[in-house]
């Protein structure tokens, strides 16, 4: 499907679907670890935003996490 709608682009959909899914599972372990490891009083999870909320960016993990929005972050952890 994705050659017809790109036929020129030389892109290949299993790959780059492998790849997405990877970059999820990292994110998603990142989120999980900041908000289920150990010291982790300083974050917390904003249910409305579906963000990680940190009192301060002490650790440099909440950097990368702290402004962007996660949101299957609850179905992901379910399964």
């Amino acid at each position: 499907m994705l050659e017809k709608v790109l036929p020129h682009a030389m892109l290949k959909a299993k790959p780059n679907l492998e790849s997405r899914i990877r970059k999820l599972k990292m994110e998603w372990a990142t989120v999980y670890d900041l908000l289920n490891g150990k010291d982790n009083s300083s974050f917390g999870w904003d249910e409305h935003r579906q963000m990680v909320v940190a009192k301060d960016a002490i650790h440099k993990e909440a950097g990368q996490c702290r402004h962007r929005s996660f949101p299957y972050y609850d179905q992901l952890t379910s399964i």
